[in-house]
């Protein structure tokens, strides 16, 4: 086991930097099937009473699509125990999780699944990230 600041890195760290990674391919893929969705359905995204944050469908597919490709590659990243990619990951998540938010309206039961993942990502990054670079 690898030695991280008088710590040792174990199985579990390591393990939870995977469960990262892969989180972050599922919801890279997720965030871009919505935004193709979008894009390219226009009508399939409908919000059925007033909300604060209506924007066009086109726009909210445009913003999953973005918000999707750079989780997923981040995600990739994570595999080689990149810092920029822990950051990124962390960073994306975020922004994930409030697009979501945001989003609720359009998709209640998908947005919510994509804020819990979002969750476990920062989770296993910020707990675990260290260990897991050590480790590669």
């Amino acid at each position: 086991m690898a030695s991280v600041g008088g710590r040792s890195g174990s199985g579990w760290a390591v393990g939870f930097g995977v469960f990262a990674a892969c989180m972050m391919l599922m919801i890279g893929s997720f965030q871009i099937i919505a935004g193709l969705a979008a894009i390219l359905e226009n009508e399939f995204f409908v919000v059925s009473q007033k909300y604060i944050f209506e924007f066009d469908v086109t726009a909210w597919g445009w913003t999953h699509l973005i918000v999707g490709i750079i989780v997923l590659l981040a995600g990739f990243g994570l595999f080689s125990g990149a810092l920029w990619a822990r950051t990124v990951g962390v960073t994306m998540a975020a922004i994930s999780g409030i697009v979501n938010f945001v989003f609720l309206p359009y998709y209640p039961i998908w947005a919510t699944l994509i804020i819990a993942l979002d969750v476990a990502v920062i989770w296993a990054l910020t707990v675990h990230g260290r260990d897991l670079a050590a480790t590669s």
